[in-house]
């Protein structure tokens, strides 16, 4: 690449790495950051400047000594800070998968803590003084819970669903409906997942209509597991027919073919009694009769990410033997806010109460608007700045690919900035401490108040305050 004069003078003016290791050493705020930080980020800096020369598009206000080191300060700022950090849903999807799925209860995170700062029994049976079962913190509460005769937990349901059929099903047959082989986030299907443990699918029916008969007739010498998947995700309308998971456990009592479930997001809750639409709780398939159940400890459990498994304890016992469950083993700070989660479920009304994702998804329409109107108040506080503040109502999603049909009445915040598009104020709001998440419809900028805390209010009040602060100086 050729180079005129002016670039090349431009790029003689550029100090050294060794240059501005020196100044930084003088620097209070650089004083203690590790050498390899420190280094990385000038490198970077000067690498960023001398490409901008090449390409004639520089400022020459910025090639000063002083200028350059405010250039490595942010890179330095941005290298030491954690990646993960905690953030302001104001969406309205309560388990939103992108942004952490379901907040746990205190009780959960006190246990966490508790857990994480010190030995514990993980796998130390107290009352033999030998090696115990890492399962045994949770199995007896979820048996207890559920109704079901053993159970076990690995790192995610997929996890839970790739093991069970592994353990069950390697090189037989595994009979699903059509109109099951649901796909879940990131693109994992349920034949992907099938294919992986070894089973050999066998689709019956159709996409909309499936009958006791089309599992019967795909029953052979061959068959070893006839499976259920819960449509969690996605709904089919109109012209339909899918099998009850109790006739298929009769079928599968004739032919003597185990039955399993998955129910993906799992809840030990009928949220029809709080005006919803009806979701298959785990106590209902334990009752039905299904061998193996699968779902998932996050997501409308409203736990950490884990994947669980209930069933027959004969059934069980062959799936904690299996090589693959310690590849697939949770640890103990998943165990501790498991555990924790599933002890508040024996108290139906105190898990309501108590579990974030339970209480996010049955807070009514008027204790939502009272802390919108509470938002909009404080951001009309605001004062001498052209910002527009507005009360509306919204629908929010119970996400994390349940409940696909259910829109929940709720209330929000709608801002508008003069001069300022509502895409900009998404992308300053996302760059707070902590960043604010929300959404635009019509060129407003929404926020959902079913899924932000009330402690949360005056954070979005100086993210706002920052952001227009930010603005002004920039105009």
């Amino acid at each position: 690449m050729e180079i005129d004069i002016k670039q090349t003078s431009l790029l003689k003016r550029l100090p050294g790495v060794d240059n501005l290791l020196g100044v930084a050493k003088k620097d209070f705020f650089l004083k203690n950051i590790p050498k390899s930080v420190l280094v990385s980020s000038i490198r970077t800096v000067v690498n960023d400047l001398r490409e901008a020369i090449f390409c004639k598009n520089i400022d020459e206000n910025f090639l000063t000594e002083s200028s350059i080191m405010e250039e490595v300060k942010k890179k330095v700022g941005a290298a030491i800070s954690l990646n993960l950090i905690s953030a302001v849903n104001a969406t309205g999807v309560v388990v939103h998968t992108n942004l952490g799925r379901s907040v746990l209860a205190k009780a959960a995170i006190d246990n966490l803590t508790t857990i994480g700062a010190r030995y514990s029994n993980l796998e130390f049976d107290l009352s033999r003084g030998s090696r115990g079962i890492r399962y045994s913190c949770v199995e007896d509460i979820l048996c207890e819970i559920s109704g079901a005769e053993a159970a076990m937990v690995v790192n995610n349901n997929a996890g839970a669903v790739l093991l069970c059929l592994e353990t069950m099903a390697k090189g037989k047959k595994v009979v699903v409906s059509r109109g099951e082989l649901v796909e879940i986030g990131g693109s994992f299907r349920i034949p992907d997942v099938m294919e992986k443990s070894g089973g050999i699918l066998h689709e019956v029916g159709t996409t909309n209509r499936t009958h006791l008969q089309d599992y019967a007739n795909a029953i052979d010498d061959e068959t070893g597991l006839l499976l259920k998947v819960h449509k969690s995700n996605y709904s089919i309308e109109g012209f339909f027919a899918e099998v009850s998971l109790k006739d298929m456990v009769l079928l599968g009592a004739e032919y003597k073919i185990p039955v399993m479930e998955d129910l993906g997001s799992g809840t030990f809750v009928d949220f029809s009694q709080y005006g919803m639409v009806k979701e298959p709780t785990v106590q209902e398939s334990v009752k039905a009769g299904a061998d193996i159940i699968t779902f998932s400890g996050d997501k409308l459990l409203g736990g950490p990410q884990a994947g669980i498994i209930l069933g027959k304890k004969e059934i069980v016992d062959k799936i904690k033997k299996n090589p693959l469950t310690r590849a697939l083993r949770i640890d103990k700070l998943t165990l501790a806010a498991l555990e924790s989660t599933i002890r508040i479920y024996r108290n139906l009304e105190e898990a309501v109460e108590l579990i974030p994702t339970l209480r996010m998804l049955t807070l009514t329409h008027d204790s939502i608007k009272e802390n919108a109107d509470r938002l909009a108040m404080l951001l009309g506080e605001i004062r001498d700045l052209p910002i527009h503040v507005e009360t509306v109502d919204l629908s929010s999603r119970a996400g994390g690919g349940a409940l696909p049909l259910l829109e929940l009445p709720s209330a929000g915040v709608g801002v508008k900035i003069k001069g300022i598009s509502a895409d900009s104020i998404r992308k300053g709001l996302q760059k707070t401490s902590p960043p604010i998440i929300g959404r635009i419809e019509h060129d407003v900028f929404i926020m959902d108040l079913r899924t932000v805390q009330d402690d949360e209010l005056l954070i979005i009040k100086t993210a706002f305050e920052k952001i227009l602060k930010d603005f002004n100086t920039r105009a």
